[in-house]
């Protein structure tokens, strides 16, 4: 029911507001905070975790996080731009934080960040981060919409702005758009 004190122009903003409210999510919703201990059959000759243990529990923690921004289930769609900036040793503790960076119309960008702690040592250090992209599924196993995302802080909002020109990046690489509709992309090194 509306206010009565809304006159008749101040009436659609308002719906438009209440409408973006009950569908929309903040992003500190989605935070997902995992974390696993490096264990032998974990590593590498070298006594590393290997890579693709890492990803594993990366695309584990980056589901949680869609799944709670949407409240379905969800599979994952791409994975880009893994970095692998430090080793996490055997024995150590694997930190990973997930959380959404934007909603589009069904699919959502992930973007994940990795510590390594040493508990002997005492101290923490960064390890990778990535961005993963989930579709949200309806009962048939059809892509069905999702929560817009509400950015609050600052660092939400530059992922947030940022999530446009990343995602128009991997649908040109994936062959899904052309580079002349990337308009978002083109901005940046075209001034008009």
């Amino acid at each position: 029911m509306l206010p009565q004190y809304l006159t008749r122009s101040a009436r659609f903003p308002y719906l438009c507001q209440k409408f973006m409210a009950m569908d929309s999510k903040k992003a500190s919703e989605s935070l997902t905070i995992m974390t696993e201990l490096v264990l032998p059959n974990d590593t590498n000759l070298f006594g590393n975790l290997m890579g693709g243990r890492l990803m594993y529990w990366m695309d584990i923690a980056a589901a949680l996080s869609a799944h709670k921004h949407c409240n379905a289930p969800v599979v994952t769609a791409s994975v880009d731009n893994i970095s692998f900036e430090n080793p996490i040793k055997l024995g150590n503790v694997v930190h990973i934080e997930a959380k959404i960076t934007r909603a589009f119309n069904t699919s959502m960008e992930v973007h994940l960040k990795v510590w390594g702690e040493d508990l002997t040592q005492q101290y923490k250090y960064k390890s990778n981060e990535a961005y993963y992209t989930f579709v949200a599924l309806d009962p048939n196993r059809k892509p069905r919409t999702v929560p817009q995302l509400v950015a609050e802080t600052d660092e939400e909002k530059k992922l947030f702005d940022g999530a446009l020109r990343r995602r128009q990046l991997r649908l040109i690489l994936g062959g899904k758009m052309k580079p002349d509709d990337a308009l978002e992309l083109k901005a940046l090194f075209f001034k008009d």
